[in-house]
């Protein structure tokens, strides 16, 4: 813990020294692990969080629960009526709303206002991705893959969560099953197989059930532009 405690104080002592760090709060393990990692690094006062509910969001009072929790500053900016003019010009452009863009939009929208938040207050957005989603795409390119500095895009998982406890967050906070609040579905059921049996695959290179092995290799391998950089021509 305390190496990526001290990571944190190094980028901020290079890049922003008096910077708040940004962070949006989802209500999920890893916006709570992230926020409270930059509160152990820098002190809460220079932890900013961003509530950014699109429209009615059952599960906010977790997240309400954890800005009080870790003492940080914080606003509440719901995205619902931004994603709905920009879906209504969108449409009188004479396009169609489908499923990938109703499902990624939010998250770019989510990430414009954080940048927005963050030129407002002095700060460097966080990115709270980590290891076992980015390894399957579960992620939105430029939405929440999106950020500054990216303590927790190296870990599983089953780290993640090892690195709350470590920071001692209430398991409220660490276990809370995430679902992605569009589908009505959980991560998992949605990825078809659980973040334990991938975070096997990714550090020990062991899965026992082959049709999985090979879903999350598919996954991987059609979603690499997310992690890659973006390639350019070189003259």
């Amino acid at each position: 813990m305390e190496k990526i405690v001290q990571w944190v104080r190094d980028f901020f002592d290079a890049n922003g020294r008096d910077c708040y760090a940004v962070v949006g709060i989802s209500g999920g393990k890893d916006s709570a692990v992230t926020a409270a990692l930059c509160a152990r690094a820098l002190g809460s006062g220079r932890v900013f969080g961003v509530l950014m509910p699109r429209g009615e969001q059952r599960d906010i009072a977790v997240a309400r629960e954890l800005v009080e929790y870790l003492s940080i500053k914080h606003c509440v900016i719901n995205i619902h009526d931004s994603n709905d003019a920009l879906f209504r010009s969108i449409q009188e452009g004479g396009l169609t709303i489908n499923n990938q863009a109703a499902i990624n939009t939010p998250a770019r929208i989510r990430m414009t206002t954080l940048y927005a938040v963050a030129a407002i207050v002095g700060g460097l957005v966080a990115n709270t991705c980590n290891l076992s989603e980015d390894w399957v795409g579960y992620s939105t390119k430029f939405g929440d893959s999106a950020g500054d500095f990216s303590p927790l895009s190296r870990l599983t998982v089953t780290e993640v969560k090892a690195l709350g406890r470590q920071l001692g967050l209430p398991e409220k906070f660490i276990d809370k099953i995430p679902e992605d609040g569009l589908s009505g579905m959980t991560d998992e059921e949605k990825l078809g197989f659980s973040y334990a049996v991938l975070d096997r695959y990714i550090r020990e290179g062991v899965c026992e059930d082959s049709a999985i092995k090979e879903k999350i290799d598919r996954l991987h391998q059609s979603n690499l532009h997310k992690l890659n950089p973006m390639p350019c021509f070189v003259s």
